[in-house]
């Protein structure tokens, strides 16, 4: 019985660590992919209009995460104007996706305890045979958000980024704000450009009313180069 006590304690132990952990993030890293055939010109000409495929139509989620994308953009002198009077086309696609990761966890347990061997004990801290193992399985959700531009009149598409992000949180709109400010930091990132952006997380959650989302600049982003050893 002595044994199932143990084990029984330090998958307890591990149980609260995990929960512990998954509370201490401050910070969301996405990896950033961009394609570009950006040409600049000047502020006047950065008018745009978002564009929607049929599903997205009458989507009050669409509206949502336009209008975060609109406050990221003006950032970079866009200026969202009618259809009709617009140089850029501007689409969004989002989606999540949950996922499962098995971790082989060491569980420590010593059937003989150091008041049975007095201060010296042989067998170490984890008796005889070494640790033992069992795997754990928790869920990882993931999240990601295209941003693509296209001038209206020929069609050509001038610039498509992709942002994606993975962690324990399994709510889009939570995460959108962030996606959204790494995607758009440091517009227009050269051709074939893939980055990671790690964002603090704010005292909302990431995810401010649709009036602070219109009208805040996004904060600064950090950005390297995908690989790159994280800033600590």
């Amino acid at each position: 019985m002595m044994p199932h006590r143990w084990t029984r304690r330090a998958l307890l132990m591990l149980a609260a660590l995990a929960v512990t952990l998954s509370g201490c993030t401050t910070y969301v890293t996405s990896q950033v992919s961009a394609f570009s055939a950006w040409e600049g010109g000047s502020d006047a000409t950065r008018t745009y209009a978002f564009t929607r495929n049929p599903d997205q139509q009458q989507s009050i989620e669409q509206s949502t995460y336009e209008n975060f994308v609109a406050g990221s953009l003006s950032a970079y002198a866009f200026r969202q104007v009618p259809e009709q009077q617009a140089r850029y086309l501007v689409g969004l696609a989002y989606g999540s996706r949950m996922d499962t990761v098995t971790v082989a966890q060491p569980v420590f347990y010593n059937p003989w305890p150091a008041p049975y061997w007095g201060p010296f004990n042989p067998w170490g801290p984890w008796g005889p045979w070494g640790p033992a193992y069992v795997n754990q399985t928790y869920p990882v959700y993931s999240h990601a958000l295209g941003i693509r531009i296209t001038e209206k009149a020929s069609g050509k598409e001038v610039y498509n980024v992709t942002a994606r992000t993975s962690g324990d949180e399994p709510s889009l709109v939570r995460v959108m704000p962030y996606l959204v400010r790494s995607a758009l930091s440091n517009f227009p990132l050269q051709n074939g450009s893939v980055q990671q952006v790690r964002l603090p997380v704010d005292k909302n959650g990431g995810a401010p009313n649709e009036a602070q989302a219109a009208a805040a600049l996004p904060p600064a982003a950090t950005a390297a180069p995908a690989g790159a050893a994280p800033a600590k």
